[in-house]
C-alpha cells in the first residue's frame, strides 16, 4: 500500500500531465503507482554512462551511490542514498525530489527519464 505522500504526488503528477499536456508526468505517475519492488534502482555509474553534462534526469525510484559521477547534472528521484547524495554534491550536481522538479519545471521540457 502506498503512503499518503506518494499517493498525493501521483495525483498531482497526473493533474500536471493534463494541465501541461505533457505525457512525461503521466509516465512518472504510472511508474510510481507500480509496486515498490518494481521501482527502478539505479547506481551513479549508470547515470555517469547515460547522462550528458548539464542534463536534467528523473529516476522514478531510488539512486544508489555505487560508482563515480564527474558530470554536473540535476537528478530528481523518489529517494537517494546518503552516499549518492554525498557524491552528487561533490560533483557539483543537484538532487531534487520529483515533487520539487515538477514545481520548478511543470512544462517537463528537457527532462529525461533514466533507469
Amino acid at each position: 500500500m502506498k503512503n499518503n505522500q506518494t499517493t498525493s504526488l501521483i495525483v498531482a503528477l497526473k493533474r500536471l500531465a493534463i494541465e501541461q499536456q505533457r505525457p512525461l508526468w503521466k509516465r512518472i505517475a504510472t511508474d510510481l503507482e507500480a509496486p515498490t519492488r518494481r521501482h527502478r534502482v539505479i547506481n551513479l555509474w549508470r547515470i555517469e554512462e547515460q547522462a550528458k553534462d548539464g542534463e536534467t534526469i528523473i529516476v522514478p525510484g531510488k539512486v544508489l551511490g555505487d560508482g563515480l559521477l564527474t558530470k554536473k547534472i540535476t537528478i530528481a528521484a523518489g529517494s537517494c542514498s546518503a552516499e549518492a547524495k554525498r557524491k552528487l554534491a561533490a560533483s557539483g550536481s543537484k538532487f531534487l525530489s520529483i515533487e520539487e522538479l515538477a514545481r520548478k519545471h511543470p512544462d517537463g521540457k528537457d527532462i529525461r527519464i533514466l533507469g
